[in-house]
């Protein structure tokens, strides 16, 4: 269902639906939208806004999948963290604080890596495309 409500946002012109909208496209219980939309929300992959009715809409745009990247990124700083004190609080040199030090930089670089490439790809979702007449996308400069 989180698939199916994710699909369904994303090929939207507007990238925004209602719950109601939702349910009725998917032909779907209510319950099963907000169940999809609340592990949705707790990933970063979609965010909440009220439009001029006071409704809830439920958006996806390009920056979600900056921030998802960047959140993930930053989520391993703790157990980085944490397994740096271990190695400490374990003695350098066993077994039990080496696998823990490998742990923390494997996933220290892992991280920085991910940052970077996030950074350099947010570049692509904010670039334009256009679609050609036979219906393949080809990016463009905004300043074009």
């Amino acid at each position: 269902m989180m698939a199916r409500v994710l699909g369904c946002l994303y090929t939207t012109d507007s990238g925004s639906l209602t719950a109601s909208e939702l349910a009725e496209r998917l032909q779907v219980s209510p319950a099963s939208i907000s169940k999809a939309i609340t592990f949705l929300e707790s990933q970063d992959l979609v965010r909440r806004e009220r439009d001029q009715r006071r409704r809830e809409r439920y958006v996806v745009d390009d920056d979600l999948w900056y921030q998802a990247m960047i959140r993930s990124a930053r989520a391993n700083d703790q157990f980085i963290e944490t397994a740096r004190q271990g190695v400490a609080v374990l003695g350098r040199g066993t077994p039990a604080a080496t696998r823990l030090e490998n742990a923390a930089r494997f996933l220290d670089f892992v991280s920085e890596g991910l940052i970077r490439a996030a950074e350099q790809g947010r570049e692509v979702l904010y670039s334009r495309t256009e679609t050609n007449q036979d219906g393949t996308a080809t990016p463009r400069s905004d300043h074009a």
